[in-house]
């Protein structure tokens, strides 16, 4: 198994990932990588400095897919590396509800659109996700991991 080194570009970026599932579906963004390729992906990006885990998804949630997010639980934390390109990512899997959709708004740079997708359709879909990371945190998810949000903790000074 590859080790994260200790330059900085290895060091994990931080981010947050939404798992919303409702009528038996996930939310899901569809959304343009850096050579335009269409991918499938939970609404998620990197925490902003001065913000907690907890607000990164909130903000993220809204700002790709124009939903409301409630959390509920963690479902997990998971470190992924890309080692050919020295980049890992340390991913907080958050579960909840959403509410209060703006189809209106406008979507982050780079988001085609929100969809709703079956666990049978992600699975059909594997060669479109951004990566692993979209299918193992809906198994996850599936397989009834939760942790109490009160895990999550976030100090300042």
């Amino acid at each position: 198994m590859p080790s994260i080194t200790s330059s900085p570009s290895a060091r994990p970026r931080v981010t947050v990932a939404t798992l919303v599932e409702q009528d038996g579906k996930f939310l899901l963004v569809e959304e343009l990588t850096p050579d335009g390729q269409p991918v499938f992906n939970q609404p998620a990006g990197h925490v902003e400095g001065g913000e907690s885990l907890i607000e990164a998804a909130i903000r993220e949630t809204l700002e790709e897919t124009g939903w409301q997010f409630q959390p509920d639980y963690l479902v997990g934390c998971y470190l992924w590396g890309r080692p050919s390109e020295s980049l890992h990512y340390l991913r907080f899997a958050i579960a909840g509800t959403v509410s209060d959709h703006d189809p209106a708004r406008p979507l982050d740079d780079g988001i085609v659109q929100a969809v709703w997708l079956s666990p049978d359709e992600l699975k059909q879909t594997r060669s479109r996700h951004r990566s692993p990371l979209v299918l193992r945190t809906i198994e996850d998810y599936l397989a009834g991991e939760r942790i109490p949000l009160s895990a999550l903790k976030y100090l300042t000074d």
